[in-house]
C-alpha cells in the first residue's frame, strides 16, 4: 500500500463515521475552531489496529502517510499519525524526532495534538536517550506557538525522573517572555508540576520572573499554592 492510498482509506473511514453530534460536544474545547467529523476514542482505535495489523504496514509507510495526514485540517487525520506512529515507538531514532519536528511547520494548529504529541511521542525519545535536551533548542523559538508549546509539556514527564530542576528552568526561560497565550498556559502548566515535587527551587524561579513575565504563567504555576502563598508572586509584590 502506498501513502497516498492509505491517506484515502484513512479519509474514507473518517467520512463514514462522522458524527456531528460528537463534534458539537468538544468544539467548545477549542477556542480557535474544531474542524472534526465527530470520531469516538473506540472508533479512532479500532482502526488503528486494523491498519497495524495489516502485513503491508511498516514504520516508513506510516510515517509518510503521516507527513499527509497531520497537512489535514480534520482534527481526527492528525491523531491518527500520532497514535500509529506511537505504535512504532521501538523504531524511534533522532531521525524520527526530526520528522515529528516537521509536523508542527505544515500542521499542528491546536493545544490539544501538541500536549499528546508531547506526552505520548517526544517524552519517549527523551527517556530512551534518543536524543539530549538540546535538541529542543531550535523549538524554542520556532515559529508555530504549539512547538513552542511543546518544550514545556514534554518535560512535565520529565520531573520525576530528575533531581535536579535547575536545568529543565535554565532552558525553558527564554518562554518566559514567550507572548502567545498557549506557550504561556504549557509553561505555567510545567512550573506548576516542578513546584510540587520542588517548591523551593521552583518558587525561587518563579519570584525572579514575577514582575516580567505574563501574569498568565503565574495563574496556573501558582493554581495549587494557597492563597496566603500566592502573594509573595503577585506583580510588584
Amino acid at each position: 500500500m502506498t501513502p497516498t492510498a492509505l491517506f484515502n482509506d484513512i479519509r474514507f473511514y473518517c467520512s463514514a463515521n462522522a458524527n456531528d453530534e460528537i463534534v458539537q460536544k468538544y468544539s467548545r474545547y477549542f477556542s480557535g475552531g474544531y474542524d472534526a467529523y465527530g470520531l469516538s476514542l473506540d472508533q479512532l482505535e479500532e482502526k488503528v489496529l486494523d491498519i497495524l495489523e495489516a502485513e503491508t504496514t511498516t514504520f516508513d509507510l506510516i510515517l509518510k502517510t503521516s507527513r499527509l495526514l497531520v497537512k489535514s485540517p480534520k482534527y481526527e487525520e492528525t491523531s491518527f499519525a500520532i497514535l500509529l506512529t506511537k505504535a512504532f515507538a521501538g523504531e524511534f531514532s533522532p531521525e524520527v524526532f526530526n520528522e515529528i519536528g516537521k509536523w508542527f511547520e505544515t500542521g499542528i494548529t491546536n493545544w490539544a495534538h501538541a500536549d499528546v504529541i508531547s506526552g505520548e511521542l517526544l517524552v519517549i525519545f527523551l527517556k530512551k536517550k534518543l536524543i539530549t535536551l538540546t535538541a529542543f533548542g531550535e523549538w524554542i523559538k520556532a515559529k508555530n506557538k504549539f512547538q513552542r508549546r511543546a518544550v514545556p509539556v514534554t518535560l512535565i514527564k520529565l520531573l520525576k525522573a530528575t533531581g535536579d530542576f535547575q536545568p529543565l528552568f535554565d532552558f525553558i526561560e527564554p518562554l518566559m517572555a514567550d507572548t502567545e497565550r498557549e506557550v504561556h498556559q504549557g509553561v505555567g502548566w510545567f512550573l506548576r508540576e516542578a513546584w510540587k515535587l520542588q517548591p523551593a527551587i521552583t518558587e525561587q524561579f518563579l519570584l525572579k520572573w514575577k514582575d516580567t513575565a505574563p501574569r498568565l504563567i503565574f495563574q496556573y504555576a501558582t493554581e495549587k499554592m494557597t492563597a496566603e502563598g500566592k502573594k509573595k508572586f503577585r506583580k510588584g509584590a
